[in-house]
């Protein structure tokens, strides 16, 4: 029973990546977006662009500005 636990962890943690990584070229591409648009754009799972997002931020890869109803991040 933990191997199967300790696969979906790796597969899990492989999404997050994967997320990050469209997020990262999304953003390079894009520039400054809203994190609701990214989302639609990007057609995420609202967790794994959540995560996604954390990760890079962990990276110190993301800047976030608060805007009137939204958030912002581009890259740093």
């Amino acid at each position: 029973m933990a191997r199967v636990k300790e696969s979906n962890k790796l597969g899990i943690q492989e999404q997050i990546i994967e997320s990050a990584g469209q997020i990262y070229n999304y953003l390079s591409n894009k520039g400054e977006v809203s994190i609701n648009k990214m989302k639609k754009d990007l057609s995420l799972n609202e967790n794994f662009a959540e995560m996604g997002l954390g990760w890079l931020s962990r990276e110190d890869k993301l800047e976030y500005t608060q805007k009137a109803k939204s958030v912002t991040v581009k890259l740093r």
